[in-house]
């Protein structure tokens, strides 16, 4: 019993640590893809989803150098733990147009709307985890949320 309380406890000091370390590695890997065109299984429908929210101003040529930056920021302020509440925003922002083509694209993103996704409607829906996650790593930081020892 005392050896699973000393891994208990080691998990409730070092578990929000390593969740905002892998998911600023998840961020950084996803986005620095980006970068390279045809790389990325999400640029088509990125790319496409930047056009519709920015009315055809931003072109694909630019919206991916873009959002590759963007993701490698928020991938960086996570992984180093600097200006989380301003790393966390710029995670909201990417993820309310990330969730956009479930509306806009449904036919690509659910076999059955709205309750079958596609794989690329799951590739999407698992990003609430994302979401959550910031949650807790920004509460965590701003010391509102402590270990039981």
């Amino acid at each position: 019993m005392k050896a699973e309380n000393c891994t208990y406890s080691w998990m409730a000091r070092n578990g929000v640590p390593a969740l905002r370390i892998t998911m600023g590695i998840v961020f950084i890997w996803f986005g620095f893809q980006k970068f390279f065109p045809g790389v990325s299984s999400a640029q088509d429908i990125a790319t496409r989803t930047i056009e519709v929210l920015s009315f055809g101003i931003v072109p694909p040529v630019l919206s991916m150098p873009l959002l590759a930056a963007w993701e490698v920021i928020i991938g960086l302020g996570f992984v180093t733990g600097l200006f989380l509440k301003a790393t966390t925003i710029l995670l909201f922002l990417q993820m309310a147009g990330t969730f956009t083509p479930l509306l806009v694209f449904p036919a690509e993103t659910f076999s059955i709307f709205p309750i079958v996704p596609t794989i690329v409607g799951q590739y999407i829906i698992k990003n609430i985890v994302f979401i959550a996650a910031a949650f807790v790593i920004l509460a965590y930081n701003k010391g509102l949320l402590v270990a039981k020892n």
